[in-house]
């Protein structure tokens, strides 16, 4: 089973820049779909990219889209960082992208984020309405079933009383 609030744990615990994303993002807003990783948007060089891999360096990670199963391990050139990252932990899957296609980088993201406190710190999410736009722009199937459920938790919200 996913430990996916240890793997953002691990995350602040290190002092990673990082946003969620995806579903668990979702979830946080009110979605009741339910996500078995945890995606999220941060710098994928330097330092950042030395504290995403001290995050889950015991938690045996390997890449999890090639076939190898190929360690996680930090590039000779540090300049080259990665534009994506997507591992199997111990904990779960976590997906770590530097740029959100035809939305925006991580200051992007950052800018248009909530800081919401967590048992074990505080965690930046995605706003509402640029996670809808993000999940548009995927268009798979069940990115648009939270898009509808977003957009009627948004409208619901935005009732007078």
């Amino acid at each position: 089973m996913a430990n996916l609030e240890g793997l953002l744990e691990r995350l602040v615990r290190e002092d990673v820049e990082f946003v969620v994303i995806g579903g668990y993002a979702a979830f946080v807003h009110g979605s009741t779909y339910v996500t078995l990783d945890v995606d999220i948007c941060c710098p994928l060089q330097g330092d950042n990219l030395c504290r995403l891999h001290a995050a889950f360096s015991d938690l045996h990670p390997c890449h999890r889209m090639t076939p190898q199963k190929i360690p996680f391990t930090l590039p000779a050139d540090m300049a080259l960082g990665f534009k994506n990252v997507y591992l199997k932990t111990d904990y779960g899957q976590i997906d770590c992208l530097g740029l959100l296609p035809d939305v925006g980088d991580y200051e992007f993201a950052r800018a248009h984020s909530v800081s919401i406190k967590l048992p074990f710190g505080e965690c930046r999410f995605l706003d509402c309405p640029t996670l809808i736009h993000a999940k548009k722009v995927v268009g798979r199937p069940k990115d648009l079933l939270v898009v509808a459920q977003l957009k009627a938790i948004l409208d619901a919200n935005q009732l007078p009383d």
